[in-house]
């Protein structure tokens, strides 16, 4: 099939489109190479088994032909990374509903399967044992930047709903947990890259915080499995979907056991959030998703052991680079 992903060139996109031309099918990718890189999936474009069009998906002259025979849809492009939605508010809004508006109006006139990746921070300070898909959401003050990339991103799942109530679009919106692996930088705050880059290189590996803040840490590829196998599952269209690994594990003790697995004595530096962020910055203190959802839908949920991904990140670091 004809499959279209937006955002394709980033980190969990560029390995969806490698699944995909895996498979035999032609991928179009739309990016605007904010944060993407053509490099992830440059070898494709060349031996022409993707079409890749750079701008902005919600640029009529971008996306328009972007569907040109498409038969199913994954739309990612948006704002990425905490440090880029503090920087660039304005832009992050714009990109996340502006572009979702573009993509979801033309799904629905075609009819076509599309899958809308959300996020885990639409959960926002509800720090529940597991966050079930039809959790509350907690959010703080409007003045604090910091919650309107979940709230932008909370906004894009009404309107994937309601494209779906009232004009059929047949879509699935999942709501990925912290995904990680290779081609991920740290240069958008992405915590495991980030740390594995300063222990190879022997700096202190800075912990934001405490250190005590508890997450879940997802492979890629297990995410992208999850990601093909829901496209396929009729039950999942119109669900909200889970997609992330149960473990937990506090960011101390993932900056510990990245130092074990690279052999490193880098140590831990801890930074307050003002000196890493800026005044008023808030943040959760556990964020674990609730899978049984996934489970039932797909019969699969990531499992991936976070020892192995930081084996596989660090390969693909050399010092310096």
């Amino acid at each position: 099939m004809r499959v279209l992903v937006t955002g394709g060139a980033g980190f969990v996109g560029s390995h969806l489109v490698d699944a995909h031309v895996a498979r035999g099918d032609e991928v179009v990718v739309v990016d605007d190479l904010s944060t993407g890189r053509l490099q992830n999936i440059e070898a494709h474009v060349s031996e022409g088994r993707v079409r890749f069009l750079e701008g902005k998906a919600e640029d009529p002259a971008v996306i328009e032909p972007a569907f040109d025979g498409v038969e199913l849809v994954y739309h990612l492009a948006a704002a990425v990374g905490v440090f880029q939605i503090l920087a660039h508010p304005l832009a992050s809004i714009r990109t996340n509903l502006d572009a979702s508006s573009a993509v979801f109006e033309r799904a629905s006139a075609r009819g076509i399967r599309t899958l809308f990746t959300s996020t885990s921070e639409v959960y926002g300070k509800n720090v529940s044992d597991a966050l079930n898909e039809d959790d509350d959401t907690i959010y703080g003050s409007t003045r604090v930047h910091r919650w309107l990339y979940a709230v932008s991103k909370a906004t894009d799942e009404f309107l994937a709903l309601a494209h779906h109530q009232e004009l059929g679009l047949p879509v699935t919106v999942v709501r990925l947990f912290n995904t990680t692996g290779p081609r991920q930088t740290g240069a958008y705050g992405m915590v495991v890259p980030r740390f594995v880059r300063q222990a190879i290189e022997g700096k202190p590996l800075t912990v934001y915080g405490d250190g005590g803040q508890l997450r879940c840490f997802t492979n890629v590829h297990d995410v992208v499995a999850a990601l093909m196998a829901l496209t396929a599952a009729p039950a999942a269209i119109g669900a909200v979907v889970n997609v992330g690994n149960p473990r937990e594990i506090s960011i101390r003790d993932l900056a510990a056991l990245v130092c074990e697995i690279v052999g490193s004595n880098s140590p831990v530096e801890l930074v307050d959030y003002e000196s890493a962020y800026g005044k008023g910055f808030e943040d959760m203190r556990r964020r674990v998703p609730d899978v049984s959802r996934l489970r039932r839908l797909i019969g699969f949920v990531p499992t991936t052991p976070l020892e192995d991904t930081i084996k596989e990140i660090a390969r693909g670091i050399a010092p310096g680079r």
